[in-house]
């Protein structure tokens, strides 16, 4: 019995160990979508089947235009790791096992907050992800529901 316990307390610390960086890095930054966009939320997984061009609309039926940041990008590493629970090297294997299979090719990437913010907002279906302290005039930071 004392053992069960241990091992279930064990457990316990494990999950709230791993539990609490994804909630710190959600903090570290947004979702934006260009100012046209009907929806003010999307789901990690919506985020993530779009990000990974599993879905190519949103709920909303328009069709959505990712961009990714750089390769070495904190705010990568940190969407990365909330939204699809990987590390930026697995989701660049997850790529390039698609382009060697012929089947799609990755987000167009830009190289810093403006750039992405710029992207979105000359992109309808423009979505994207930049640093917590970006300003974002002319596109909508979405909530991740």
């Amino acid at each position: 019995m004392r053992k069960t316990i241990q091992l279930l307390a064990a457990a316990f610390i494990a999950v709230l160990a791993t539990a609490a960086p994804r909630a710190a890095q959600a903090q570290d930054f947004k979702i934006i979508v260009n100012s046209a966009n009907a929806i003010d939320a999307i789901s990690a997984d919506e985020a993530g089947k779009i990000f990974l061009k599993q879905a190519a609309k949103f709920a909303s039926g328009t069709t959505a235009a990712p961009v990714d940041q750089g390769k070495a990008s904190p705010v990568r590493a940190a969407f990365t790791k909330a939204v699809h629970g990987k590390s930026v090297a697995a989701i660049e294997t997850f790529w390039q096992q698609q382009i060697f299979s012929g089947k799609e090719v990755p987000p167009v990437s830009k190289g810093s907050d403006d750039d992405v913010i710029a992207f979105v907002k000359s992109n309808p279906g423009g979505i994207g992800y930049v640093s917590s302290g970006a300003a974002t005039a002319g596109v909508k930071v979405i909530a991740i529901k």
